[in-house]
């Protein structure tokens, strides 16, 4: 993709590019309010949903484009650049009407081939940046092709959010970062731009820092991060909003470290050693759950702890996986071995309650 860098006249070309705003746009006041915060703590760009898809109904789904005059008023009265999200054709032509410098196409409509496509048929013909989040789903092919499909309708500054994936297990984070995904998508694009929506990520506001500086470390180029002036009052993810004066904080703070080097960082890979050992954790922590309730259904049935058979056949089974993905079936039988052992002692000790 020949694409063209995201650039917004008196806006400083350094890392991290900082979109920052509430959830939502809720009053006139709130919005005028929050962006006169941040503009004196020197953020350039304003962000505001205007339309809000909700998971179910009845929760508050966005002022509407009544909204948009409110982004306009920003720009007039603090020269802050204003964005917001977009997810039909109604809401680019309403959004470009009023004059909003940034448009970013969110997880449930990345997530729509169909939806993605009608934005990208409404954006024909214009010159304005659009970011698009990944989907709610960890498909890497499906966000790409939200990408592909912007830049065949002739926009060429695009970027792309990292929010993090949707996962049924509750976790620490809100959403899982699964930092690979992003770090794939950059190789894969490497002109591409990726900033980092740690608001959405961590689902609270104490994930916000270390998450942004986890980006600054993977060399993401910016951060887009939900800022309100009365963040436990919002009506929208109150949990995850930052003061603007935290977010001061939070910027100030950050570690940027240079990124002109004639080999790939090394701290880089290790921090991604780092996150797929956590994944690794979550995962072997969830099988031993399971266990449990294979032990607790075996103490009510009368059935032995070990079943020779089921165990056999994981392992020739496991072992045979492992050494087609490239790992030696020495090293695999080790593996299935200790995590056996600790599903018998787990299962025994519910024998044994």
């Amino acid at each position: 993709m020949e694409l063209q860098p995201i650039t917004f006249e008196g806006v400083e070309n350094k890392r991290p590019m900082v979109i920052a705003g509430p959830c939502s746009a809720e009053t006139e006041e709130q919005v005028m309010e929050a962006a006169h915060a941040l503009a004196a703590k020197g953020v350039k760009i304003f962000r505001a949903g205007i339309w809000k898809p909700r998971t179910k109904p009845g929760g508050f789904e966005g002022i509407g484009s009544e909204g948009l005059a409110w982004l306009q008023r920003v720009k007039k009265e603090t020269g802050l650049y204003v964005a917001t999200e977009v997810a039909t054709e109604r809401h680019v032509y309403e959004a470009l009407k009023f004059g909003v410098d940034l448009l970013w196409i969110g997880a449930r409509t990345t997530a729509n081939p169909f939806a993605v496509q009608e934005v990208a048929d409404a954006l024909k013909g214009c010159k304005i940046p659009v970011l698009v989040k990944n989907p709610v789903n960890p498909d890497l092919e499906l966000w790409i092709g939200a990408i592909e499909r912007v830049y065949n309708a002739g926009i060429r500054q695009i970027g792309a959010i990292h929010r993090g994936f949707s996962s049924f297990d509750k976790k620490i984070y809100r959403n899982q970062p699964q930092w690979h995904i992003p770090i794939e998508l950059k190789r894969r694009i490497p002109n591409l731009p990726i900033f980092c929506d740690p608001s959405h990520i961590g689902g609270k506001r104490e994930f916000i820092a270390p998450l942004s500086q986890q980006a600054m470390d993977l060399n993401f180029e910016g951060l887009i991060i939900e800022s309100h002036c009365n963040p436990d009052c919002a009506w929208s993810d109150a949990s995850q909003q930052v003061t603007p004066d935290a977010l001061e904080q939070i910027l100030n703070n950050l570690v940027i470290r240079d990124t002109a080097q004639t080999t790939e960082d090394l701290s880089d890979l290790r921090r991604q050693i780092d996150n797929l050992d956590n994944d690794l954790l979550e995962l072997l922590a969830k099988r031993m759950r399971i266990s449990k309730e294979i032990g607790q259904f075996k103490k009510e049935h009368g059935m032995t702890v070990l079943q020779s058979g089921r165990y056999d056949e994981i392992i020739s089974k496991r072992v045979a996986q492992a050494v087609s993905m490239g790992m030696s079936s020495e090293f695999m039988q080790v593996v299935l071995e200790a995590i056996h052992e600790e599903s018998v002692r787990q299962q025994i000790e519910i024998m044994n309650k």
